[in-house]
């Protein structure tokens, strides 16, 4: 009996010694982080070195877009229809979200010189392996890869970007990135109003013939292989004079005081970790989940259809408009921001203005802008997220301040549902049950369209840096305005005010069946909430 008693307390003595254990890394590991804290703290007071110090440039090669390009297959496949539309660009649409990643990865494949890319965000998941692995085989051809991406979204991509860069025809560079790598919250300690700032821009160009401008990204979420929020968004590919522009803007950015090659900041890696990346990025492109990639693959003939002239909607005086990569350095004069470009090419509507824009914060001055215009008698709808489809519940308070006033003064709103459609029907249609807009796209009186990364908010106004195309059809303008009258209302809310002034949501359920929501329909009762205080807070200022 009392060997049966003293084997059963044994377990309960050590549990406390279990637990004195545990209590004591958890301590060590808190005394780490304030160490690291102190320590950061220490070297910024001594004034000995500043925390947020880039490395040198000095080091840094310039280099320069590839443009001689008329012998390659897509050079020598285009020439025709170059030829017969000069001074024109070819331009067709990319609504749909995998024939959107299949033609990325097939211009990848009829790239023979030269790949030049810049996006803000690039994730690691399944589509963004596939399309690194796209880069690593063209580098292998012997395609020279400059890839250019924001700092900000990549915080676990450092080996994978390190790996890429080990090739040698693969440059990475970061834009205006964090030289802390890790923890990369330190870096706010003396650099976070540089930080703040970041490059907005997403453009895919192969041999300076082929280029694909708009509002995607590179991730799941993007090309509708995710089972959590999908985009639903435009591109469009372009081929003809403006491809060029594109590949001289690229140089502007990549040789620009901003853009810092990945191994200026992040470390070497051993040749046993390489070949483990490299082997983990070849299973994940052979796997069972990247089956439905390579089905849209084999289904999409975008490159042979592009060099046959059958893709082209129409061949169009197109201008690139972009930023000057130096405002992120707040170094840019306000007239060579994308905003002031856009007013000065696009001209002042006069009849109809039909906007889609996935991030809408007009602020006062935008406010009595449109209002202004309907004064004149003038069309103004405006496409935007609903707070149930919005993946940026914040900035849905800048765009709720200003609902009855737009209202009011005569602009059409209209919200993205939530539940509507199909996610692969791009901006202007629908999305699925779990859809969210990230298009930026208007059309001005159906005969110029515009196409790219630009939000219609503070940020893309004053900090980020943005690209896009103004394109002079009326083919494509007239179908964007045609998208906002058959279709948009089946897929969005549209806001109207009642007769007592209170807002209301109709829902088009059926040509012969509404709902009138009297409340933000698909939005919780404190996330109503939220947004409402927000709104009223002296925040819309802040980009």
């Amino acid at each position: 009996m009392s060997d049966a008693k003293t084997k059963k307390s044994e377990p309960s003595a050590s549990a406390p010694s279990v637990d004195r254990a545990e209590d004591r890394r958890k301590r060590a590991r808190n005394v780490r982080r304030v160490l690291v804290v102190a320590l950061a703290l220490l070297v910024l007071g001594t004034g000995r070195m500043r925390l947020g110090d880039l490395p040198p440039l000095e080091w840094r090669d310039a280099n320069f877009a590839i443009l001689d390009t008329e012998e390659t297959r897509l050079g020598r496949a285009l020439a025709p229809a170059v030829r017969s539309h000069p001074g024109l660009s070819g331009i067709h649409p990319l609504f749909d979200a995998r024939a959107a990643f299949a033609a990325r990865v097939l211009l990848a494949r009829s790239a023979d010189r030269t790949l030049d890319l810049q996006y803000y965000i690039w994730r690691n998941d399944l589509s963004g392996t596939l399309l690194f692995e796209e880069l690593r085989a063209a580098a292998d051809r012997g395609v020279r890869v400059r890839l250019l991406l924001d700092d900000h979204p990549v915080t676990d991509l450092d080996e994978t970007l390190r790996m890429l860069d080990a090739h040698p025809n693969i440059e990475v560079r970061l834009f205006n990135p964090y030289v802390i790598r890790k923890p990369r919250f330190l870096n706010a300690l003396s650099s976070a109003s540089r930080l703040n700032r970041r490059i907005h821009n997403k453009s895919f160009t192969a041999d300076s013939q082929v280029t694909i401008v708009g509002g995607r990204n590179i991730g799941d979420e993007y090309f509708g292989a995710t089972d959590g929020v999908l985009f639903s968004d435009l591109d469009v590919a372009a081929v003809g004079a403006v491809v060029p522009e594109v590949s001289r803007d690229s140089d502007r950015y990549w040789n620009c005081g901003a853009a810092f090659p990945i191994r200026s900041l992040a470390p070497p890696l051993s040749p046993v970790r390489l070949n483990e990346l490299r082997m983990r990025a070849r299973r994940i492109f052979k796997s069972d989940e990247a089956s439905e990639f390579r089905e849209a693959l084999r289904e999409t003939a975008f490159v042979r259809d592009l060099l046959n002239g059958t893709v082209i909607n129409d061949w169009a005086p197109t201008r690139l408009v972009s930023d000057d990569p130096n405002k992120v350095f707040g170094r840019a004069p306000r007239k060579a921001h994308l905003g002031p470009q856009l007013e000065k090419i696009i001209g002042a509507p006069e009849k109809e203005l039909a906007l889609v824009s996935a991030y809408f914060v007009p602020g006062k001055d935008g406010t009595e802008a449109f209002t202004e215009m309907v004064a004149r008698g003038i069309d103004v709808k405006v496409l935007t997220n609903s707070l149930e489809a919005t993946d940026v519940a914040i900035v849905q308070s800048g765009y709720a301040k200003r609902r009855k006033a737009l209202l009011r003064g005569g602009v059409r709103l209209y919200e993205l549902l939530r539940s509507g459609g199909d996610e692969r029907t791009g901006a202007g249609g629908s999305g699925s049950s779990r859809s969210s807009l990230h298009a930026k796209t208007f059309a001005v009186d159906r005969t110029r369209l515009f196409v790219g990364s630009f939000n219609f908010d503070p940020r893309s106004n004053h900090l980020n840096t943005e690209l896009g195309f103004v394109i002079d059809s009326p083919l494509l303008a007239s179908e964007m305005s045609e998208r906002f009258e058959e279709r948009i209302p089946k897929s969005s809310y549209e806001v109207v005010l009642n007769e007592r002034g209170k807002l209301e949501w109709i829902e088009y359920v059926t040509d012969e069946e509404t709902i009138r929501h009297t409340t933000e329909p698909g939005a919780r009762w404190w996330e109503r909430a939220a947004v409402n205080v927000l709104a009223r807070l002296p925040i819309e200022w802040l980009p």
